[in-house]
């Protein structure tokens, strides 16, 4: 596939790599589910030296991302639960909370990488601390 090949975006977002080297990886832990390190992201590319914390706060940003990721899987748990389940409004509530307790990790993860996403390009053989 053409749109998931090394210099997309969306590469560095699925596998977890720098956004300026597509090489090194983002995050430290790679299994989402092991909690106590789940959230831990290098200060630097572990390649090519790119500060991820570009600003104080930087990350604070992905929050906005972190809501749309939310409402979607949210969403989504409720048509499935009151098409195919057919669940009342009321009974819905319970799905999705638990969707949103389980997803929960990836949503975070995905949520900083895509944030920085948007502000860092590709840069082919980047070897720049910036």
């Amino acid at each position: 596939m053409k749109i998931i090949k090394k210099g997309s975006k969306l590469y560095s977002i699925l596998f977890n790599k720098c956004p300026k080297c597509h090489e090194g990886d983002f995050m430290v832990e790679k299994n989402i589910f092991k909690l106590h390190k789940a959230f831990k992201m290098h200060d630097n590319c572990p390649k090519c030296g790119f500060k991820y914390m570009m600003e104080p706060s930087f990350f604070y940003g992905s929050m906005y991302v972190n809501y749309t990721l939310t409402v979607g899987f949210s969403i989504v748990t409720f048509i499935i639960s009151a098409l195919v389940f057919k669940l009342s409004l009321l009974e819905s509530f319970i799905p999705i909370v638990a969707v949103l307790i389980l997803t929960a990790p990836i949503s975070i993860r995905l949520s900083r990488i895509t944030w920085i996403n948007i502000f860092v390009s590709y840069t082919t053989n980047s070897k720049e601390t910036t």
